[in-house]
């Protein structure tokens, strides 16, 4: 190949690369203050988010919608997973049955702490009136959609280009 063409290319891929900052980094840090935790309940670094659009998804395994839209999601994100992420917050009832729940639905996504502060404080936050519920937030930890279950639901191909753009708008703010 050749060089410049190469150069050319990384060029262009940097500057259509959105920029990940400390600044960045402290945004997924004060929003999940308790820290995160993988599926096999592992202490991980916020820094996975960098780059990602992150939903945040508030389920419980007792709730009948949940389950039946969690399926939905952990296809969406395994398809979506070099630009996607998923944060579960959960409504479960111990964690025994957050647990239960994460392995059963084969969630392989990232976690707060059962009962977080933090958890709670993203609650109230984005006004969870009920679950199942996903937000979606850009790469600087900006709200890119609180409708996004729904977009999931019905356009599941366009949603990531849709949350792309408007991460782009809200992140020039």
């Amino acid at each position: 190949m050749n060089v410049r063409i190469l150069v050319a290319a990384v060029l262009l891929l940097a500057a259509c690369t959105p920029a990940w900052t400390a600044e960045d980094s402290d945004t997924w840090k004060t929003l999940f203050s308790d820290g995160l935790l993988d599926a096999e309940g592992k202490t991980v670094s916020p820094d996975l988010l960098k780059g990602k659009l992150v939903g945040i998804y508030f389920s419980a395994h007792w709730c009948p919608p949940c389950r039946a839209f969690t399926p939905r999601l952990v296809a969406f994100r395994d398809k979506n997973a070099a630009e996607f992420e998923v944060v579960f917050v959960s409504f479960d009832k111990s964690q025994e049955e957050k647990d239960k729940y994460m392995a059963e639905a084969k969630m392989k996504w990232l976690t707060v702490p059962y009962k977080s502060a933090s958890g709670n404080a993203l609650a109230k936050k984005f006004g969870v009136r009920g679950i199942p519920m996903l937000v979606v937030l850009s790469p600087a930890g900006n709200t890119v959609s609180t409708a996004a279950r729904a977009e999931v639901t019905k356009e599941p191909d366009k949603a990531i280009e849709q949350w792309k753009k408007a991460a782009a708008e809200a992140d020039k703010k």
